[in-house]
């Protein structure tokens, strides 16, 4: 009998860190910079968790995540350590805010959209698409 409690305790405390571990944006910005954050650090499970879970968006994480499991050591370190330069965030309106940065390691100008659905603020990765030259 302990030996089932005690599988069902770890099960549980397994459960708890899986990606709803991860705290809910308060607003726009935290989603951004946890999501921009995340997929600097390569952690690309919390990337998930701020990002729309639709099919398109799913399909270029995961082009970025490839991307970034080609760097060397040494790049993904250098992404690492690069810091979140946001020089434009503006609300579109009551659900949606353009958000532009860039990381100080490669200074490309990005912009994503940041969307409030059910009552959650989430990366829309498709903006990135609309802006490319």
């Amino acid at each position: 009998m302990k030996k089932i409690i005690l599988l069902v305790l770890l099960s549980a405390l397994a459960a708890c860190n899986s990606s709803s571990s991860f705290r809910k944006a308060e607003d726009a910005q935290d989603a951004g910079r946890e999501f921009i954050r995340a997929t600097l650090d390569g952690n690309y499970e919390k990337a998930r968790f701020y990002m729309l879970g639709d099919s398109t968006n799913r399909y270029l994480l995961e082009r970025w995540k490839s991307g970034y499991d080609n760097l060397s050591q040494d790049e993904k370190d250098k992404y690492k350590g690069a810091d979140i330069v946001v020089f434009d965030v503006h609300p579109l309106n009551d659900t949606v805010t353009s958000y532009k940065y860039f990381n100080s390691y490669k200074k490309d100008t990005t912009v994503i959209k940041i969307q409030k659905v059910n009552d959650q603020w989430v990366v829309d990765l498709k903006e990135v698409m609309n802006n490319v030259k």
